[in-house]
């Protein structure tokens, strides 16, 4: 009786199913992988983020008036599919009055709705 909870919760713990670490064996390529899409990832947010900065105050007249070339350019870098564009620029025309003094917070909200 004493070994039958631990018994119980070991062979619990041998499932088959999918996890979230996956197979330990491929931990190594994982990570390297994981690395890869991380320095993508943060290249690609750095040159959303000087474009961003950089033309603040067009970007912010643009999403007043509705659109422009300098906001389409942010969300292209930012990886933003052209199809999914006018509902995301909905968006953040929604939530302008977050972006007037921060630039940070658009920065992050283009990555968001970015592709990766």
């Amino acid at each position: 009786m004493r070994l039958a909870l631990p018994s119980l919760l070991l062979l619990a713990a041998c499932s088959g199913e999918a996890n979230h670490l996956g197979n330990p064996l491929l931990w190594p390529l994982t990570g390297a992988q994981t690395a890869a899409e991380n320095l993508v990832y943060q290249q690609r947010r750095g040159e959303v983020e000087i474009l961003v900065k950089s033309n603040f105050a067009a970007i912010t007249r643009e999403l007043e008036v509705g659109d422009g070339p300098t906001l389409q350019t942010a969300m292209a870098t930012a990886g933003i599919p052209e199809n999914e564009r006018p509902a995301r620029l909905l968006q953040l025309r929604g939530d302008r009055a977050l972006y007037q003094s921060n630039p940070g917070a658009l920065v992050t909200a283009l990555m968001v709705y970015g592709s990766s």
